[in-house]
Parts: C-alpha cells; sequence; structure tokens
C-alpha cells in the first residue's frame, strides 16, 4: 500500500530541478559568457530563432570572431549547446540557431536554405563579430544548412565544421576542391547515415568514398588526420572519424574537440584553448539532474493535488490486480506486449509517412507518423485484452476529476519548465531528449495531436493495468515490471540494433537509420510513462488520471521536439 499523499516527492523534485538548472547555467555561461534569446527575420519575413552566445571579450570596439552552429533534423538549438560552450569559451561569438520549422523559429521546414543564409547575415550584422573571421557548423541537416548559408554568400564565412553530415546529398550542393572553404569533416565510424551522406556502407569507410575524394581533389582514399589543400587559400580539408554514432557526436569530447581545433587553426581572434580542456558535459550533467526532478515533480504535484478538497476523493490505495502471482499466461502477455510495439513500428511509421503527409491539421510529419503507430497499438492491445482474458477488474472511475488533475499536474510541470528558462536558460534533457516549453503554435499543434495520443494510452494503460498487474508484487517490482512491458522491447532491440552497427558497421535495418534514431527516444519517453501510470494507479485504483497525465505530457514532449514541415 502507498504512503499516503505528502510534500515529500515535491519537495525533493523542487530541490533537483534548482540544483541541476544551476549547475547547467553555471557551465554555460563559465567565463562571464552571456546567452540571449533572440530573434530575427529570415527569408519572406519569417521569424527564426537562436541562442546568442556572448563571452566577455566581444564588444563594439573589439569585435570576436563569430560562428554560426545548427542542430540536425528533428532537433533544436539546445542540443548544439556543447559545441557553442566550448566556442564560447574560446572567446567566439556563437549563434545555435533553431532550423525553420524546428524549436520557435517559423515553419515549414527545409524552407529558404533552412534558414542558414538568413542565421549568417544576422550574425555578420552584430557589431560585436569581426565580419572576417566567421565559422560555420552544422550537425547532420544543420551541416546543409551552413552549406547553403556558404552557397548564397560564398564570401562571408571563412571555414566550417561539418558534423556527421555531407556536400552532395539532401539539397546541399555537391562539394569540389575548391568549395565551400577550408572543410572539417568529423564524420562517425558507426554513422547510421553513412549511405545518405556519403554512398558508403559503414560510417569508418568514408575515406573511399568518391564524393568524399572529390571534396578533396584526390582519387586515393582520404587519409584521416591528414590536412588537404592550403587554409591560406581556403581549399584546406581534413576528415576525422571519432567512434561513436551520428547522434553520438553531440556527446563526444573527440568531436567537439575537432571542431574547436578547426577553428583554433581558421579563424583569428579567439583563444584556442587545449582541445582537451572541455567543460560541457556538466552542464548535461545539470539538465539531467533537472529532467529527473522534472518527473518528480509530476509525481509529487500529483501526489499534493490528492490533499486537496478537490481530488481526495480520487485517493484510493487498493488499486484491483489481475494475478495473484506470475503464471505462464502472465510471461505470455508480457512478452507479446513488449514485441507488438516494436515490430509494428517501421511499418506504421512507413503507413503513416504514406496516410499523412505534413496538412493544415496535422503539420508535422514524425508526429503524425507516431500517431499512426500510437492507433495501430491501441486497437491491438484492445483485441488482445478480449483473446488473453483475465479475471474481470473493477474500476470506479470518476472522469471528469481524472481530467482535471491531469490538467493540474502537467500544468504545474510547464510552469517549473518555463521558470528555468526565465531564471537560467535552460531545459529538462540529456543529449537529444529534452523537455522544452511549447511556441503558440505548438500549443495549437499539440491540442490535435493529443486526440490520438490520449485514445492510445487509455487503451495501452487499461491494458497494462488490467491485463499484467500482479498482487504479490512489492512497489519496485511493479515498477520494474510496468516499465518493462512499455519499453522493454524497444530497449532490446535497440541493443540488438547498435551491437550490429558496432560489431559489423552497419545496422540490422540498414535502410531505417532516421526511425532507428527516432526509436531510441521511446526508451526514456516509455521508462517515464511506465513509472507515471504505476504512481497514479498505486493511488487512485484507476488507470485514467494516469493516461491523461501521460497523453497530455507526451504529445507535448513530441509536438515541441520535432519539425513543422507546413506552414498554417
Amino acid at each position: 500500500m502507498p504512503n499516503k499523499p505528502n510534500w515529500r516527492t515535491f519537495v525533493i523534485a523542487c530541490l533537483l530541478i534548482l540544483a541541476g538548472s544551476v549547475l547547467a547555467h553555471q557551465i554555460q555561461t563559465a567565463g562571464d559568457i552571456e546567452i540571449k534569446d533572440v530573434r530575427f527575420t529570415g527569408a519572406n519575413g519569417n521569424t527564426l530563432s537562436a541562442l546568442l552566445y556572448v563571452p566577455d571579450n566581444a564588444s563594439a570596439d573589439t569585435p570576436a570572431p563569430g560562428i554560426l552552429a545548427v542542430h540536425g533534423y528533428i532537433n533544436s538549438r539546445e542540443v548544439q549547446s556543447g559545441f557553442a560552450i566550448e566556442f564560447a569559451r574560446r572567446g567566439y561569438v556563437v549563434l545555435a540557431l533553431d532550423q525553420a520549422g524546428h524549436g520557435y523559429s517559423d515553419a515549414p521546414a527545409f524552407a529558404n536554405g533552412f534558414g542558414g543564409p538568413a542565421a549568417l547575415n544576422y550574425l555578420r550584422s552584430l557589431d560585436i563579430v569581426d565580419t572576417n573571421n566567421i565559422g560555420l557548423e552544422g550537425h547532420s541537416m544543420g551541416g546543409w544548412t551552413v552549406l547553403a548559408a556558404a552557397a548564397a554568400a560564398p564570401d562571408d564565412y571563412k571555414s566550417m565544421v561539418l558534423q556527421g553530415s555531407s556536400t552532395g546529398s539532401g539539397m546541399a550542393l555537391p562539394g569540389t576542391p575548391d568549395w565551400p572553404r577550408n572543410v572539417s569533416l568529423v564524420f562517425a565510424q558507426y554513422d547510421e547515415f553513412a549511405p545518405l551522406m556519403w554512398e558508403v556502407a559503414k560510417g569508418a569507410d568514408a575515406g573511399n568514398s568518391s564524393k568524399l575524394q572529390t571534396l578533396f581533389g584526390t582519387s586515393a582514399p582520404v587519409v584521416e588526420g591528414q590536412v588537404y589543400g592550403s587554409i591560406a587559400d581556403g581549399s584546406a580539408r581534413i576528415w576525422h572519424s571519432p567512434p561513436v554514432t551520428h547522434p553520438g557526436n553531440h556527446l563526444s569530447h573527440e568531436s567537439i574537440g575537432h571542431a574547436t581545433d578547426w577553428f583554433a587553426q581558421t579563424l583569428e581572434g579567439g583563444t584556442p584553448d587545449a582541445v582537451s580542456d572541455q567543460i560541457w558535459f556538466y552542464k548535461e550533467i545539470g539538465t539531467l539532474i533537472g529532467l529527473i526532478g522534472f518527473v518528480m515533480l509530476i509525481l509529487g504535484s500529483f501526489n499534493i493535488l490528492l490533499l486537496t478538497p478537490w481530488f481526495s476523493g480520487l485517493y484510493s490505495p487498493d488499486s484491483p490486480t489481475a494475478y495473484v502471482r506470475r503464471t505462464g499466461k502472465w510471461w505470455f502477455a508480457a512478452i507479446v506486449s513488449a514485441v507488438i510495439p516494436v515490430a509494428t513500428f517501421y511499418p506504421a511509421m512507413s503507413w503513416g509517412a504514406a496516410l499523412m503527409p505534413a496538412s493544415a491539421w496535422f503539420p508535422q510529419a514524425i508526429t503524425s507518423q507516431i500517431a499512426v503507430w500510437a492507433i495501430v497499438n491501441g486497437v491491438i492491445f484492445t483485441i488482445l485484452g478480449f483473446i488473453i482474458r483475465t479475471g474481470k477488474l473493477t474500476y470506479s472511475h470518476r472522469l471528469l476529476p481524472s481530467i482535471s488533475i491531469a490538467i493540474a499536474t502537467v500544468g504545474m510541470a510547464y510552469l517549473s519548465v518555463l521558470a528555468v528558462d526565465f531564471l537560467f536558460k535552460v531545459d529538462f534533457r540529456f543529449w537529444f531528449v529534452g523537455v522544452k516549453a511549447m511556441s503558440l503554435s505548438q500549443v495549437q499543434m499539440m491540442l490535435v495531436y493529443l486526440i490520438p495520443f490520449m485514445a492510445f494510452f487509455v487503451l495501452a494503460l487499461r491494458a497494462l493495468h488490467s491485463g499484467l498487474s500482479v498482487a504479490s508484487d512489492r512497489p519496485l517490482q511493479q515498477y520494474t515490471s510496468n516499465a518493462l512491458a512499455l519499453m522493454g522491447g524497444f530497449l532490446a532491440f535497440l541493443l540488438a540494433q547498435y551491437i550490429s552497427l558496432f560489431t559489423r558497421g552497419v545496422l540490422i535495418t540498414p535502410a531505417e537509420p532516421l526511425n532507428t534514431i527516432v526509436m531510441i527516444q521511446f526508451v526514456p519517453m516509455l521508462l517515464i510513462v511506465g513509472i507515471i501510470s504505476t504512481y497514479t494507479y498505486r493511488r487512485t485504483a484507476s488507470y485514467l488520471p494516469g493516461a491523461f497525465i501521460n497523453a497530455l505530457f507526451v504529445s507535448w514532449y513530441i509536438v515541441a521536439g520535432q519539425a513543422t514541415q507546413f506552414a498554417g
């Protein structure tokens, strides 16, 4: 039986959020760096968003070199913080852009050079920036963004770093020995996008790419770490291959070190600290602590709301269970529950792309695909509930209070995101898994996508608690069992995928690099869903409050972090 509602979890959550946010803020502003949230006008009057990192050596009297840093597809400006922190610490003014259609930049995605030309123009307009020393850095599609800027203004930058990106793919122009200027390519050994980017099966084989050889002006395999061409005339090229994955570049001291080293060689005016002198990872630790505190805040907020007269009637610790103990039937149901979401993932994402292209009602392509996956699995779990029958459980649902407490709980969590953004200019995240505030247009999108996600969580969590709850479980067993039922299949499949990648150099499904990386986020998100649903079920004897909270939170999380392909 859970403890009666109290303030303990809420207080611990607030302390974690405060400690993590202060740590993250201290790291990203170390050395008197100032961070500004800026907006500027791009092509066709669209508003673009960015974080501007200003080191203390930059002023109108003493302009500093500048760097445009750009994230990849379905990410946002905060994902570039590791690079931005280290660039700014070395005396560079850094503009970390939200690509068009990403973060707080206006849609659509992919338009107007991804926002790159306008961002470069804005960076050059700042009187604190030395326009003779501009660097460009982009990860994945962010590389195409800076290449678009370089194509639009070939004389307005001095060098660039392409992280997990390429010339001559996507919308990027083919590279030559003379364009772009002074290129450092950091392409990981285990990059999932090697076939797309450089037309080779494995990232480690990028040096054998004919595209890369054309860029480097050689007909022989490119030698890692060797400088080709001349920095002085802008034809310099170098290739590095750190032992990480495509998204792993963001968590790689080696990848960030290669970038800082290249700009130290090619731009004048910075302070070239040792490549090994990096502190950015402590910011990741800080925002991770904040993320843990955020999840605890959802639990703690729900708990203290149960203390109020409006919601105290929901409290009921005697939650019904489907099994007295685990039987063969339980294990069969658990395995099926873990396997089906993974087995349907790639097909459902494909169906979603075909059936629900970006439109006025559903403007985010990836979000729509995930919604299709959710609907498919909600239907499957409902059907399985009739096939794999357990004893009929009786619930005493209170619909309106359940919806109301969910809105109040998520509302309190949302206020915490706004607070740390206002006070510390951070969000809650680790790597590319981040919880951030929504723009007004994203709130409108979220309310539409909430409908399919609400249906999924009601059906899925009903199946979870009605079909897999065990009376003999201790609390830790219950949380672990439910979390594994939700995300265990994804975890096992991803382990198999990346064991294959690290041993053979290719994924089990080499044609699905993007969706495989999208799948990574399902593990932490479904872990959080499992914790929230179990916590609320144990205190209300109903799956509805948890279903409503998770639907609101997950809809918010996905919409805020995705690209918007349709401009309403």
